[in-house]
């Protein structure tokens, strides 16, 4: 069946991952529609689009979260298709499912897809019977504390408690013997349960010192799958990352021609379409562990767009229109040079704590080699209700020691006035003399952390 273009799409988000999609569909000739709360109302994603409509107060469950909404948004405005870009209702398979209903393309994975990478303990299993190395663990949900306690002498400790649902760091606890575990077992219960609304939590082996990596995968709606490389993103925080790139220092090119061509299939196999990360954690000798598929575009995709010359949200669009990847890719994927992004965050540097605002001042760097992604601008107002991101800083160069120069160059040209940043923060880690290196885990920002260490 031909593909057919969009003419309209609707993008269920904010912030910089909003105009960002509007830029692609510019590209592609593609009207937009940009949804907003209340306390976005002069946000740029509502000044860039062709339409723009309210669709609640600040509150995200009142607004971005808030499904009815959103597709009485669509149906006013006759879009073909919806954008949820990442966080929100990105990976809610309910969500998609209405879209479906409403004969709105979902720009995205199927809903049974999303629901079976989205429980991680599902995806595990999947990913373990068709040959992906994942890391010993329970085989599915813990049922009681009596069970983790089993498992976890078989496993050997430490181990960690997961929330099935979710990420991000809630609903995880180490557990460093078996007296610890009967009551982080409860406490990862009731947390996940308050995040995720499922108090469900897996086991599996703790890395005390990993690296963070993960593979960028785009899949068409005929079964064909591509794998953009991989990207390190150890730099990291209470799991929230603050600094990736593309590609991995700790990558060979061996491991990444096994890893892509396991994926491949496991990709295939699960009937996977559009754009996806698949995660894993490298242990200390060097080997990949799968964790989880996050069904979305990433915050990090500019880096892997830098490296391989494709835009991985143009072809998001693309792919949904029915396209082929071999319509959608300029030719065999190909990774060249490297490329590191900063998350410009509106927060102190040093404690993390957030820091809203108005911002006074503003200006961007530019120069060869040097992209911004932002919503913000100068006497815009960052409000306290949404995640504090406000700029991307991506830098590309031949070698990662130019990405690093050219990512220092551009730092020290970025202003911000009004509020605290991460900015000095960042400048520390591209200073940092391991960093420059490759030497770093997840454990990495934990030096630059105040109190005691």
């Amino acid at each position: 069946m031909p593909s057919v273009p969009f003419k309209k799409i609707l993008i269920a988000n904010r912030g910089e991952i909003a105009v960002r999609v509007i830029c692609a569909c510019k590209d592609l000739g593609i009207q937009t529609v940009a949804v907003y709360s209340e306390a976005d109302r002069y946000s740029s994603h509502v000044r860039f689009a062709d339409q723009a409509i309210c669709i609640g107060p600040a509150k995200s469950a009142r607004s971005y979260l808030d499904i009815p909404s959103i597709i009485s948004a669509a149906e006013i405005t006759d879009v073909d298709a919806i954008h949820p870009g990442y966080g929100f209702l990105s990976e809610n398979a309910t969500f998609a499912e209405v879209c479906e209903a409403s004969q709105i393309k979902f720009i995205g994975p199927r809903p049974e897809v999303i629901r079976l990478m989205g429980v991680k303990e599902r995806a595990r299993a999947f990913m373990r019977e068709l040959g992906v190395p994942v890391l010993p663990g329970s085989p599915g949900v813990l049922t009681s504390p009596e069970e983790g306690l089993e498992l976890a002498g078989k496993v050997g400790y430490p181990v960690i408690l997961k929330a099935s649902a979710g990420g991000g760091g809630r609903g995880m606890r180490v557990v460093n013997g078996p007296d610890e575990l009967p009551s982080l077992f409860l406490q990862a219960q009731h947390e996940a349960g308050s995040a995720f609304s499922s108090p469900d939590v897996y086991l599996e082996k703790y890395i005390g010192a990993p690296r963070h990596i993960e593979f960028q995968i785009l899949a068409d709606e005929h079964g064909n799958v591509e794998i953009l490389g991989e990207r390190e993103c150890s730099v990291q925080r209470r799991h929230q990352k603050l600094l990736e790139e593309s590609p991995s220092p700790a990558v060979t090119d061996a491991q990444r021609a096994e890893i892509s061509a396991v994926l491949r299939k496991a990709i295939s196999q699960a009937g996977y379409t559009n754009a996806g990360t698949v995660e894993f954690l490298m242990d200390e000798a060097g080997n990949l562990y799968f964790i989880e598929v996050n069904a979305r575009v990433q915050v990090e995709h500019p880096v892997t767009e830098f490296v391989t010359g494709i835009d991985i949200v143009k072809s998001q669009i693309r792919i949904a229109q029915g396209e082929t990847l071999a319509e959608i890719l300029p030719g065999p994927v190909e990774m060249r040079g490297h490329a590191i992004e900063c998350r410009i965050n509106a927060e102190n540097p040093v404690t993390f704590v957030p820091a809203p605002g108005r911002i006074t001042g503003f200006h961007l760097p530019g120069g060869v080699g040097v992209r911004v992604d932002t919503w913000a601008y100068t006497d815009c107002v960052i409000p306290p209700f949404y995640d504090s991101l406000i700029a991307k800083l991506i830098t590309y160069g031949n070698d990662r020691g130019e990405a690093i120069r050219r990512m220092q160059r551009a730092l020290s040209m970025f202003i911000v006035e009004g509020i605290h940043t991460s900015i000095p923060m960042q400048q520390r880690i591209l200073a940092d003399a391991d960093f420059q290196a490759g030497r770093f885990d997840t454990n990495f920002i934990k030096r630059f952390m105040p109190g005691p260490k």
